[in-house]
């Protein structure tokens, strides 16, 4: 045609372009297939030989009007029609050379722009340390952080028999007893724990430490009890409110304070990652000028106070799951909005002690502070794990993640605990009571002691680990002790014991929750999800308590004109109480069986890994395609250079057999895939295009084999209790493969075959795939649609259906049918660029609730990092610190059994930093910090 070679560029602008260059280049055409007797096209540009310029139109032109005769070095062709009265008068040489010359300077710049992008290109491709840099500065640009990973420091410890002088030396009864942490520390001891911690040595508080936080006053009164005979120290208590001291109270108060300030420096200075106190007297219920309810200094808080007075922390989360409300806490960082508290604890509507107004949900700071002071009280006895679980997932995790701290403190009281009569974070401390586990006859709660773990494991998970527990309540002491040590393995990093499945939160809690949120909502970005109901809208919350504002009229609150000036100095219970928890000893058999039901096995090895370099022998025939050899590749060399691969147990490679694949597959099928290496190349390549997005070459059999096979001894590695979790770096990826083909580079479905091959030789019920890959797991999906002992959890790019693999199944409406009904859940994305928040955020609010009621005893994730940030095919913006947060939480989840195989994901540089950061996880590594900023809102 025109006696020229031609090249075509179908392009989107109107604006049409013909462009000709003196070349002697090979000419490719690539992606266009222009139709005989196709006359129009929008653009294209034409590189002609012997021809030198450039003739630009806006408006669009047809094949027809390029005259048949044409000849780019015939200056007649320049017509002057074309030419303005002024350009008439030029000579045609003249014209025709500013023609060149501008047409030589536009050629130049548009050189220079494919070279830039080439550049670009290669940078996304190469192994070269140029990409490293590049991907580096892309997420320094984002405010993320690339990190090696940190290894774990260990875990402190503090126990001394010394606070066991503490004692009440008029009722040998009374529930605040030196047994409180000798039996914990027995319990400890028995389970092999405590020789796996460093032992932190005892300090004593200074009276600096303790004027941080109360009144020089009190704090000579309490020193003069060391003086003080029987009768006077039986004076002194009377003026408080469940409180008594003997000569030893003093010095073991400042035992307690000083050991938990010197572990919480340990952790800061980096000594330790994480720890436990367990100590006594407790702290949190202190107040400036006042002791009271069993608590003498406020321990929690002052550490917190010293920590950012003294130690230069900018944030601290405090977590007070103990089953009182921590009034003395709260008041003491009311209006600091360097300190966020958060308490879960019972109310009962204001009936249940300290029977304070300001223990309410709508009480939440001042001024600065409005926002940080949380409280959510539950109003009803005998709330369970599925309610604490509610709480975590639905309210303090997504403040938590923005909050961002340095530090957690947990005031942990185990009085919640089944059998009590008692009910982005630089640091978390947690005042642990645990006066809510069963049986704690305080706290009249039922919260199993794994379920501690639980909380202490997604605690973990935030201020890159720095997590101090610190014991406050819980008076069933073989209920409490079994907490205490869960508690401990969960911060050794030990699997989180499987919880059995559960049932739907109470009522009472979701009414909590939504109050909570509702107050918090103007304070928290995370909570906008949540529409208000307008004021003069007729619709009303199903919950009655949402649709109004505390408190109840029929209420008596305490306050200081109608609070006792004398207090009894005996502790004694309701008559149920003591016939429940004391006489009938209800609860025991409960403890027992929970305790001999928990399996708390810890494999030789934390996470085991395979690879095979006979996997990269599947590869395209040209350079380029995205699902590159390379792949796999660069990912294994990166768990080398991060002396990861070190800490693993190496799995044998293997092929699958026959039988495995036709798990899923039909037989048909894998004897079309069989047939594979006999074909000539033409074959195969004339094989492909009868598939969707698909290539085959004569070893790709061989290649999926050895993926498949390879996830299954990971499999078998796990369910034998030779390693915790898995990692499968394999190749190809599988989530599309259908049942009778294959498509989206994916040949037998890995994942799906790894889940019924756990069922059929295991005999596990519950599984759960959870598939991140930022295409739809379609031939997942399809496997299990109508199958309950699979839970399949996608989240993918959707794009209303107009995103890979481009169908309808990928809605968030398909459910699952029949007995698969509700056991099918697609959290389709349909706007934007999604990232590490609104990923977080669907963890928060969708995976995990419904993971956790789920309870699997399998957690198999199709890890494609198509959705990481610089991902040519995925356009989505997760981090590595992102897939690292995510692998964190489902680690929570079966035992900690969860094993991740290799699906998408090509950029080179990305696929190998996340997944040697779930890797890291897996492992036991702290999370790296993750900056939260406000979800997307659709």
């Amino acid at each position: 045609m025109f006696g020229a070679q031609i090249l075509l560029v179908i392009c989107a602008s109107e604006n049409v372009s013909l462009s000709a260059e003196v070349t002697s280049e090979k000419l490719y055409s690539r992606d266009v297939d222009l139709q005989a007797g196709q006359s129009t096209v929008n653009s294209y540009t034409y590189r002609i030989q012997n021809t030198n310029f450039y003739w630009q139109r806006k408006n669009k032109w047809t094949m027809a009007e390029v005259p048949t005769n044409f000849d780019g070095d015939n200056e007649s062709n320049l017509k002057d029609v074309h030419l303005s009265e002024e350009e008439k008068r030029k000579s045609h040489k003249e014209l025709l050379e500013e023609i060149k010359r501008k047409g030589r300077e536009e050629l130049a710049q548009n050189r220079e722009e494919r070279k830039t992008k080439r550049e670009e290109k290669n940078m996304a491709e190469s192994d070269s340390p140029d990409e490293e840099d590049y991907y580096i500065r892309t997420l320094s640009a984002m405010s993320i952080s690339l990190q090696k990973p940190e290894k774990v420091l260990g875990t402190g410890l503090v126990y001394d028999e010394l606070m066991l002088k503490h004692k009440n030396d008029w009722d040998p009864n009374f529930p605040e007893k030196p047994e409180r942490i000798s039996e914990p520390f027995k319990r400890c001891s028995e389970l092999h724990l405590v020789e796996r911690c460093i032992r932190i040595e005892t300090q004593y508080g200074t009276e600096d430490m303790v004027l941080l936080q109360h009144t020089r006053e009190l704090l000579e009164k309490v020193k003069s009890t060391s003086q003080m005979n029987k009768q006077q120290l039986q004076e002194f208590s009377q003026h408080y409110d469940s409180v008594y001291c003997n000569q030893s109270s003093y010095e073991c108060a400042l035992v307690a304070l000083g050991s938990i300030i010197e572990l919480m420096e340990q952790i800061l200075k980096k000594k330790i990652t994480n720890g436990l106190a367990i100590t006594r007297p407790p702290g949190h219920h202190s107040m400036n000028d006042a002791l009271c309810g069993f608590c003498i200094f406020n321990n929690v808080a002052i550490a917190a106070k010293h920590a950012v007075d003294n130690l230069g922390v900018k944030k601290v989360l405090i977590v007070d799951w103990d089953v009182h409300h921590g009034q003395a806490t709260q008041k003491m960082f009311y209006d600091d909005p360097r300190v966020l508290y958060f308490s879960i604890h019972r109310y009962e509507y204001g009936n249940y002690w300290p029977n304070l107004r300001e223990s309410d949900y709508d009480f939440i700071g001042k001024d600065k502070s409005l926002g940080f002071n949380i409280n959510v009280p539950l109003n009803q006895t005998g709330m369970t794990d599925k309610d604490y679980l509610a709480v975590f997932h639905h309210v303090l995790l997504p403040v938590a993640y923005e909050f961002c701290p340095d530090l957690i403190l947990v005031s942990a009281g185990y009085d919640c605990a089944i059998g009590c009569p008692e009910f982005c974070p630089d640091l978390v401390l947690v005042s642990a009571g645990y006066d809510c586990s069963i049986g704690d006859y305080k706290g009249e709660m039922m919260v199993s002691p794994a379920c501690f773990g639980h909380m202490t494991h997604f605690l973990m998970g935030l201020a890159d680990g720095r997590v101090c527990v610190c014991l406050e309540g819980g008076y069933c002491i073989k209920s409490l002790s079994e907490s205490v040590a869960l508690t401990l393995k969960a911060l050794l990093r030990d699997p989180c014991p499987l919880l059995p499945p559960q049932i739907e939160p109470s009522d009472s809690v979701a009414e909590t929750i939504l109050n909570v949120i509702k107050v918090l909502r103007p304070y928290w970005s995370c909570f906008h999800y949540q529409d208000l109901l307008e004021d003069d809208s007729e619709d009303l919350c199903s919950f009655e308590e949402v649709n109004k504002l505390p408190p109840r009229s029929d209420v008596k609150f305490d306050k200081e004109e109608n609070d006792s000036k004398m207090f009894p100095l005996t502790y004694t219970y309701p008559e149920e109480v003591e016939e429940v928890y004391f006489l009938q000893k209800k609860f025991d058999p409960i403890i027992d069986q929970l305790i001999a039901e928990t399996a708390l096995m810890r494999p030789p090895y934390r996470t085991c890994i395979v690879y095979d370099d006979d996997m990269r022998a599947h590869k395209a025939d040209s350079r380029g395609h995205p699902e590159d050899p390379d792949r796999i590749t660069r990912i294994f060399d990166k768990h080398v250079e991060l002396g990861l691969l070190e800490r693993c147990l190496r799995v044998q490679s293997r092929h699958a057999t026959e039988s495995e694949l036709q798990l899923i597959h039909s037989s048909k099928y894998v004897e079309e895939m069989k047939e594979l290496p006999e074909k000539t190349v033409f074959d195969l390549r004339k094989l492909a295009w009868n598939y969707n997005s698909i290539y085959l070459c004569q070893e790709t059999y061989n290649c999926a084999l050895l993926a498949t096979g390879s996830l299954l001894n990971v499999v078998h590695t796990v369910l034998t209790g030779q390693a915790s979790s898995g990692v499968a770096v394999v190749r190809p990826p599988g989530h599309h493969a259908e049942c009778t083909k294959c498509m989206g580079f994916c040949f037998f479905n890995n994942v799906a075959i790894a889940a019924k091959y756990a069922q059929d030789k295991f005999g596990l019920k519950r599984v759960l795939i959870l598939d991140w890959d930022v295409h739809h797991g379609n031939g997942t999906q399809h496997q299990f649609y109508q199958d309950n002992s699979v839970l399949l959890i996608n989240l993918h790019r959707y794009d209303y259906g107009c995103f890979y693999p481009s169908s309808e199944d990928g809605s968030e409406e398909k459910v699952g049918e029949g007995e698969g009904e509700g056991y099918n859940v697609n959290i389709a994305w349909n706007h934007g660029f999604m990232g590490d928040a609104e990923y977080v955020a669907a963890f928060h609010q969708i995976v995990m609730p419904i993971a956790s009621q789920y309870s699997p005893e399998l957690v198999l994730v199709s890890a494609g990092f198509d959705s990481a940030i610089g991902d040519p095919l995925g356009g989505y913006m997760i981090s590595p610190s992102g897939y690292a947060h995510m692998t964190h939480m489902l680690s929570s989840l079966a035992n900690g059994r969860v094993i991740l195989s290799l699906e998408g994901g090509y950029n080179l540089t990305s696929i190998s930093h996340s997944m040697c950061m779930c890797t890291s996880v897996l492992l036991g590594d702290s999370c790296p910090s993750l900056q939260i900023t406000k979800p997307m809102d659709r």
